[in-house]
């Protein structure tokens, strides 16, 4: 039997009062690895920001991690996001940090406090991403790909029940997407759930896994086999 990760139940997402997304309705099962497209503007953020509670619920119901959204007190929201590994497109590193510090900030922030344990899940999740040789850089010494895979990294540190990647190869170039897509498809292959909001559209016809597609303020379950990036939005 599948076991929900996320469940979206008859949700309206809203920005201030206009209405971004409406009657959205999706589950995602643990192991699975989801594409979210839509053009810039379809609600793909608007939904993220609503998933780690950046942005407030206000009308429907969803479930992730064990969390239900509507009306989570705000003391809990750091608990929620313990269980949510982001990957976001600008890598979001400080840059005053080196790697290790960087990661070490997370697992401190999420109250680990055993030195000795940080230092053992730094180095495994560095591990899981071939950059363990990387540990003490600073970020300006990193190339694009290299900063994502810290990223991935830091998305892992809590084992998370979802990771949600956002643009995740949209800084980069063709050859680093393809390595920072195949770490992921590598990651869900291993048991993570993967959401994935992109506008790769040729990433997704080379790697193909379900596709929910964000258009007219609805999201619908789409099947992209023989489709072009022009007919997509019609």
């Amino acid at each position: 039997m599948s076991t929900s990760i996320l469940n979206i139940d008859d949700v309206s997402i809203y920005q201030q009062d206009e209405i971004i997304l409406e009657n959205i309705n999706i589950n995602i099962n643990k192991g699975d690895f989801i594409y979210l497209i839509g053009k810039t503007g379809s609600g793909k953020s608007s939904l993220i920001k609503t998933l780690y509670a950046d942005l407030k619920l206000k009308k429907g119901l969803i479930s992730v991690g064990g969390f239900k959204l509507k009306d989570l007190k705000e003391k809990k929201i750091p608990f929620l996001r313990r269980k949510l590994g982001i990957v976001f497109q600008d890598f979001n590193l400080l840059q005053d940090r080196s790697v290790f510090d960087n990661l070490k900030f997370v697992l401190e922030a999420t109250e680990w406090n055993d030195k000795k344990k940080i230092k053992e899940r730094i180095n495994e999740v560095l591990e899981i991403v071939k950059i363990k040789d990387l540990i003490f850089k600073l970020p300006h010494q990193l190339s694009g790909g290299q900063k994502q895979k810290v990223a991935i990294s830091r998305a892992l540190l809590n084992s998370p029940d979802l990771i949600i990647a956002d643009e995740p190869t949209g800084n980069l170039d063709p050859k680093t997407s393809l390595e920072i897509m195949n770490l992921l498809l590598e990651l869900n292959k291993k048991g993570n759930t993967i959401l994935m909001a992109t506008h790769d559209f040729m990433m997704i016809k080379k790697y193909p896994h379900k596709t929910l597609l964000c258009n007219n303020k609805s999201i619908n379950e789409i099947d992209i086999t023989g489709m072009s990036i022009e007919n997509i939005y019609e």
